[in-house]
């Protein structure tokens, strides 16, 4: 068993973070609490970040999930804006991969090349105000009519939604038929009966807006239809598969960042006389970290190589995600008490952390769910 990445992979996570850094320094914290502009995600389109496991026919990187999880990574250690990291994944694996996978050759051509670019941005729109969890229950339904369908009803805490251009939304076509009872759809903003909402106030991922959608009869033709109707269950489920293993590589290079900025402080800062680092019982909370980190990002590797072998790798995504997220959030409170007064205000981004590191455990199914789907697929 391999667990060396070759020169080309080294250097190209290594090319990565540094372009990061430079496109997002670390000192910029004046608006870090604000949205992403377009010129932010034109700068990530154009390091090669929104598309990199597109295939390069429609201007993407063409990489596996191993190594776009490797680049995701490089990006989430480097930036240390979470939430346009997170975004930027949404957009990805949320709404592209979908796309890629089950969109109409009109709708491929027409939308991943901006997509890949930063022209173009993508909001995820799954989530309804009684539908959290349970997807196989969608208020939003959609109903045939010439030439396409007409969608109705309203969703809630779409990523990128304010900001989008285009959404990845799932709506009831069939109440009767459970899972496969639901459909995909891909529309644009400009679309006759679709209202944005204004960005919500959020605890954490600050940078990234997050709002509803209103359908009323809004008309989507059948080119805008993602598979066929009924396969919006399988669809998601793909989507989610993406998301659940390669977003989350950003909550490793999140975890890097951090250990990196507790070692450096326990080195440097004095108390009583004698260094933090020489305290045990700050040195131990810091090699729980370490541990942490690396346990999921074993995990986290696994699960992206099943996905390359063309497994389903259910089992393998489900304990990665909650590996992930639980370690990023242990491990940002963990930073806060390392870092003590200074940990509690924003020049460190050390509390930022923390509040980006919260809601990891809640979307993408929450860590109850991930349990849920481990225990499942144990027989259990």
């Amino acid at each position: 068993m391999d667990f060396g990445w070759n020169d080309e992979q080294l250097a190209k996570y290594e090319q990565t973070l540094s372009d990061v850094r430079v496109a997002f320094p670390f000192e910029d914290t004046a608006r870090s609490a604000d949205h992403y502009r377009r010129e932010d995600w034109l700068r990530l389109g154009k390091l090669g970040l929104l598309g990199l496991s597109v295939p390069a026919r429609y201007g993407g990187g063409g990489l596996g999930a191993l190594d776009t999880a490797r680049q995701v990574e490089a990006l989430g250690r480097g930036c240390a804006e979470t939430g346009l990291v997170f975004g930027a994944s949404a957009h990805l694996f949320a709404c592209a991969m979908p796309l890629v996978t089950f969109g109409s050759d009109a709708s491929r051509e027409e939308l991943l090349p901006g997509m890949c670019t930063g022209e173009l941005i993508a909001g995820n729109a799954i989530t309804e105000a009684d539908a959290g969890s349970d997807v196989s229950r969608l208020a939003v339904t959609a109903r045939r009519t010439s030439g396409g369908w007409l969608l109705s009803g309203e969703k809630s805490f779409v990523s990128n939604g304010p900001a989008a251009d285009v959404y990845v939304t799932y709506a009831t076509t069939d109440p009767n038929a459970g899972h496969f009872g639901t459909t995909g759809f891909v529309v644009r903003r400009d679309t006759p009966g679709l209202t944005v909402g204004d960005a919500m106030e959020k605890m954490g991922l600050s940078q990234c807006p997050a709002g509803t959608l209103r359908f009323d009869d809004c008309f989507v033709p059948d080119a805008g239809t993602l598979g066929e109707p009924g396969q919006g269950g399988v669809i998601f489920q793909h989507s989610m598969g993406w998301e659940r293993a390669c977003l989350f590589a950003g909550y490793l290079g999140l975890m890097d960042r951090v250990i990196d900025q507790c070692v450096e402080h326990v080195r440097t800062r004095r108390q009583f006389g004698r260094r933090l680092s020489d305290f045990q019982a700050v040195s131990h909370r810091i090699a729980e970290m370490k541990l942490r980190a690396e346990s999921a990002r074993l995990l986290l590797y696994r699960a992206c190589w099943e996905m390359d072998q063309g497994s389903p790798a259910t089992l393998s995504v489900a304990l990665s995600k909650l590996a992930v997220s639980e370690a990023a959030l242990s491990s940002a409170l963990d930073a806060v008490r390392i870092f003590g007064g200074r940990g509690y205000q924003r020049a460190d981004r050390i509390e930022s952390a923390l509040r980006d590191a919260v809601p990891s455990v809640l979307f993408s199914g929450t860590s109850d769910i991930q349990r849920e789907i481990i225990t499942r697929e144990l027989g259990i």
